[in-house]
């Protein structure tokens, strides 16, 4: 008679208990983890069944499988013969939140003889218990997503008044205890003197770069503060990607965006689902909109490389003004006329766009007439650049407070390395004490990033912008009008690339041009005296 082999039924029951809380903070300060042991170890003895082994996951949703306890759980109960046949926990919730995935996994382990078993929701293995427990696992999702519902509204509401949810803030800020509300401390926010100055740094580079060598783009900025051994907060390396955060976060000018983005997939989400929650600028407004439009600039999906540099003056920067497109160079006459014409449609035709072409001569000389006569007027310039450089005095009385905090940083650090040392020397300390090298080397670290901070920002207090007199404003006036009159179509392209942004094409009698004051500024910056 042949015999029936049951590998797994004839081995003693054993258990593996899967203990789960939801977040760290619950991880370190609950009371939930002992409880679920205690419940869980009471059931498996009952049963007289031995406890394999345990699975902690302490801090992870189970909306999803992207817990490393649970995978080294599940990879364990799905290996031949298992280590044990059941799993216990507390409630099917603590196993998982999402019903097809529940179910997904359960039928994994039951091939391999491994069954899930809940002590507070006991349900049987025919198919009134199976439906059951599909019952509560819908209710358990469901009940998820409400709550994860009402904890967001929560922290949007807790976002637009201006307090910190939680997580690592961005590099410049640290967070601190703003009030209390009953049992809960409120957080905010504030400017952090070590790394406030890495992330100026960042701006005056993408605007001005290293003294004065002209606007660096992202990859040149990480290579440029790698090299001067300017390290994140971590005391790691730059990376392209990490400058590029810093220099496109609407935080740094005070508008940190709450709920921008998807959990799960990371996605966007929609701009009426976000939160502004004010913060302390770190960023003039001006600065952090030249950088942005610098970057736009330099953006290939923005202005195409072949118009960087096109002999077409306008090239780039002339546009549509019924489609938008960029307008580009057409002839007639067997090339004894040139135009702007609209590139839509001269794809597409009449029915792409209904733009016209304008005579290139007359468009660059109307452009250039208005930038020479109205721009540069020194009296123009002067009126359009005294609101920006009005806040000059308060960029250096903000940037002095912040080179005193820094050095106050200094002195404090030194003062706790002195006493650690002073205690080495008095005996009081081991120096062969592990924990007590580190914290040396931490404090080490921290003064000299605080020192490196200070003298950083001590060099560009006084670099901002130039002292405006009316005579240096007709100085850079009558030097700006010669390049516009000059045979050099560099240059002249150059200097209109660097006060417009956009020259858009209404009808052949009506032009609109767009500029920046803090583009404006950057070029008087920069130009020589």
């Amino acid at each position: 008679m042949a015999q029936l082999k049951t590998p797994f039924s004839l081995a003693p029951t054993s258990a593996a208990l899967y203990l789960r809380v939801s977040t760290g903070r619950q991880a370190d300060s609950d009371l939930s983890i002992p409880d679920q042991r205690r419940q869980l170890s009471a059931y498996s003895e009952a049963k007289t069944w031995p406890v394999a082994e345990e699975f902690v996951e302490p801090g992870n949703t189970a909306t999803d499988d992207r817990r490393p306890a649970f995978q080294k759980m599940i990879d364990a109960a799905l290996t031949r013969p298992p280590p044990f046949q059941v799993i216990l926990v507390h409630s099917f919730s603590r196993f998982f939140r999402d019903q097809f995935q529940f179910e997904f996994y359960a039928r994994k382990l039951a091939k391999n003889g491994v069954r899930i078993i809940s002590i507070t929701q006991e349900v049987g293995d025919d198919p009134m218990g199976l439906m059951a427990r599909q019952m509560m696992n819908l209710f358990d999702e469901y009940q998820s997503k409400e709550n994860a519902k009402h904890t967001l509204r929560a922290m949007k509401e807790n976002a637009r008044q201006g307090f910190w949810n939680g997580a690592l803030p961005p590099i410049g800020y640290r967070v601190v205890d703003a009030e209390q509300r009953g049992l809960k401390t409120k957080r905010k926010l504030e400017i952090d003197p070590i790394g406030a100055e890495t992330v100026r740094l960042m701006y005056r580079l993408a605007l001005h770069g290293a003294d004065g060598s002209g606007p660096m783009g992202v990859k040149a900025i990480a290579t440029y503060l790698n090299d001067q051994g300017i390290g994140t907060r971590g005391g790691g390396r730059w990376g392209n990607g990490s400058v590029h955060y810093v220099l496109t976060q609407t935080t740094y000018v005070g508008e940190h965006r709450f709920n921008r983005r998807h959990y799960a997939s990371q996605e966007p989400k929609n701009q009426d689902e976000q939160v502004i929650m004010p913060v302390p600028a770190l960023i003039d407004r001006d600065v952090f909109d030249a950088v942005q439009q610098a970057m736009s600039r330099r953006n290939p999906r923005v202005m195409a490389p072949r118009f960087v540099n096109s002999p077409v003056l306008l090239g780039g920067i002339c546009v549509c003004g019924s489609c938008g497109r960029a307008m580009t160079l057409r002839t007639g006459k067997g090339g004894a006329y040139r135009y702007y014409a609209c590139s839509t449609k001269a794809r597409q035709g009449a029915l792409g766009c209904g733009g016209m072409s304008v005579r290139m001569d007359l468009l660059d000389a109307s452009v250039i007439d208005h930038l020479e006569n109205r721009l540069l007027n020194p009296a123009r310039l002067m009126t359009m650049l005294e609101t920006i450089v009005e806040r000059r005095t308060d960029w250096n009385k903000r940037r002095h407070r912040q080179l005193a905090d820094l050095r106050k940083r200094v002195t404090e650090v030194n003062q706790r390395l002195q006493r650690l040392y002073l205690s080495i020397e008095q005996g009081v300390a081991d120096p062969t004490d592990k924990s007590l090298t580190r914290r040396i080397a931490e404090l080490r670290s921290l003064r000299d990033r605080a020192e490196g901070d200070a003298q950083r920002a001590a060099a560009a207090i006084d670099q901002i912008t130039p002292n405006l007199t009316p005579e240096l404003v007709r100085t850079f006036s009558e030097a700006a009008r010669a390049m516009f009159r000059s045979d050099n179509s560099a240059f002249r392209r150059s200097l209109i690339r660097a006060v417009t942004q956009r020259v858009e094409v209404i009808s052949p009698l009506e032009i609109k041009i767009y500029g920046s004051r803090a583009d404006l500024l950057q070029t008087f910056s920069s130009a020589p005296s």
